[in-house]
């Protein structure tokens, strides 16, 4: 335990904000990955010459083995690590010129592994939003397909919540991070595995929930189950760090290449 403590004293510090980063104002929501270099250890190759460009509201699918740098693209995306070269742009500003705030401002993720706080389903759905009225919350909720079941609960929208949300399903669970976002409206959504771990049934209703959360929004939907992107506008198939395929799941499919290889492996016929 003592060495986890002195680990985590010796780790380099985050690297501040520049004097002159700006604030990103709230945008349409375009990314671009120009030349992007990274590896999280100096002589071990990732991610080596990346570019992409995404236009406002379009869905952006990412596949691939395990370790082939599918979440490290979303990590660059919000900064949670510097990239070691080229240029990577939300809304035409390069994110090393603005403030990291404003930058994370203009995103919203849902996970896989949900986290809510002890308090209130109010006050877990406000939690990027601490001003919002209980009128943006009940819509948000709404929007999110969650308001039926937080009605159904012994005080509503003021029902206390345990710590991580122990006393609430999975999907419930699920469906109030996707209110939570849903009341932020960010420009950029981040959709990593977020539907992996809930039964058939909540899945319908969270699928329609991010229905209605991307529409108008830039989305990267980060997925195993590759049932869940084939509405896609493009699907990029990674492997060790690099777009190895990349097109509609029709075009893939009829190309024949490593796409068609996961999408057979994951609905072979018995």
């Amino acid at each position: 335990c003592a060495q986890r403590v002195f680990d985590l004293i010796d780790e380099t510090p985050i690297v501040p904000d520049g004097p002159d980063a700006v604030a990103l104002p709230h945008g349409a929501g375009s990314v671009e990955f120009d030349h992007v270099r990274f590896r999280y250890v100096d002589d071990v190759p990732l991610i080596e010459d990346m570019n992409l460009k995404v236009a406002p509201g379009q869905r952006i699918a990412l596949v691939g083995p395990t370790g082939c740098g599918k979440t490290t693209l979303v990590n660059l995306l919000m900064r949670f690590y510097e990239i070691n070269g080229g240029t990577l742009r939300v809304d035409g500003y390069s994110i090393d010129n603005v403030t990291r705030d404003s930058l994370r401002g203009n995103l919203g993720m849902v996970l896989q592994e949900t986290w809510l706080k002890a308090g209130t389903i109010a006050e877990n759905i406000a939690y990027g939003k601490p001003d919002a009225t209980r009128e943006e919350i009940i819509a948000a909720a709404k929007k999110a397909h969650a308001h039926s079941f937080i009605c159904r609960l012994p005080n509503g929208y003021d029902t206390q919540v345990a710590e991580d949300g122990g006393n609430i399903s999975q999907g419930q669970r699920q469906l109030l991070c996707i209110a939570r976002v849903m009341l932020r409206r960010p420009p950029i959504l981040i959709l990593d595995e977020a539907t992996s771990s809930i039964d058939t049934r909540t899945e319908v209703l969270v699928q329609d929930a991010f229905e209605e959360l991307m529409k108008g929004r830039t989305s990267f939907i980060v997925a195993h189950r590759l049932s869940t992107i084939k509405n896609a506008d493009q699907i990029l198939v990674m492997k060790a760090g690099n777009i190895i395929e990349r097109g509609t799941h029709k075009e893939l499919l009829a190309q024949g290449g490593f796409y068609k290889q996961l999408y057979e492996s994951q609905f072979a016929k018995a």
